[in-house]
């Protein structure tokens, strides 16, 4: 694990905890809708890279209480309040996202489901987590990431702006985000596909054992 990462991660959100979630509702569009979209098989599992605060597995749990959750961060603060929010409902742990070994942690090396929300543009090795996490998919598994996008259809210095304030706090959006997750699926003989929305604002992007898009008439 990365120390200096950890470490900075726990001086950004030491003093944030407590208002994270509620400071994050509206700009961190499209959560809920990848947690719509996970859809896991009955007992199956689901692994969620950069779990924060635990809200996104609390409110997967809720909706598809038959499966069974895991999360990991290299923040230590976010960690214990993903404990005290899953209450137990998840296995947690502490690991780099671009190095972790999914079986010493957690004793399995495949899974249901794997996704990120809004983490893979704090992660200083973005694409090594992409990999790690393509790693563990299940043979029909699915990986699913929500992030900001490049911001490319928003006028300019509404750009700068976001860009600067995201900065702030240690956040960079990643140039070709999906195009880095697709190629990293195809390399393992996976599918994508990948939706900016809001102008590019955010981008939504779904990997692995995908089903086919519906005809359109």
């Amino acid at each position: 694990m990365t120390a200096t990462a950890a470490e900075r991660m726990d001086r950004i959100y030491r003093w944030q905890v407590p208002i994270y979630d509620l400071t994050r509702k509206y700009y961190l569009a499209g959560r809920d809708r990848l947690i719509a979209d996970l859809n896991p098989p009955p007992g199956g599992s689901v692994l969620e890279i950069g779990c924060g605060t635990g809200r996104n597995l609390v409110a997967a749990e809720r909706r598809y209480p038959d499966a069974r959750y895991y999360g990991i961060d290299v923040s230590a603060v976010m960690l214990d309040a993903a404990r005290k929010a899953c209450g137990g409902r998840a296995a947690l742990a502490h690991a780099d996202a671009a190095v972790f070994d999914p079986v010493q942690i957690f004793g399995r090396a495949r899974f249901d489901r794997v996704f990120f929300s809004y983490t893979l543009s704090m992660i200083p090795d973005w694409r090594g987590a992409i990999d790690r996490a393509v790693d563990a998919l299940a043979p029909d598994g699915r990986l699913h990431a929500v992030d900001f996008g490049e911001m490319e259809r928003l006028p300019g210095p509404v750009r700068a702006a976001l860009r600067r304030w995201l900065a702030a706090f240690s956040v960079e959006p990643r140039a070709g985000l999906g195009s880095e997750i697709a190629q990293a699926a195809t390399r393992r003989g996976f599918a994508a596909r990948v939706a900016p929305f809001f102008g590019g604002y955010g981008v939504s992007v779904s990997a692995g054992a995908l089903e086919p898009l519906p005809r359109r008439a």
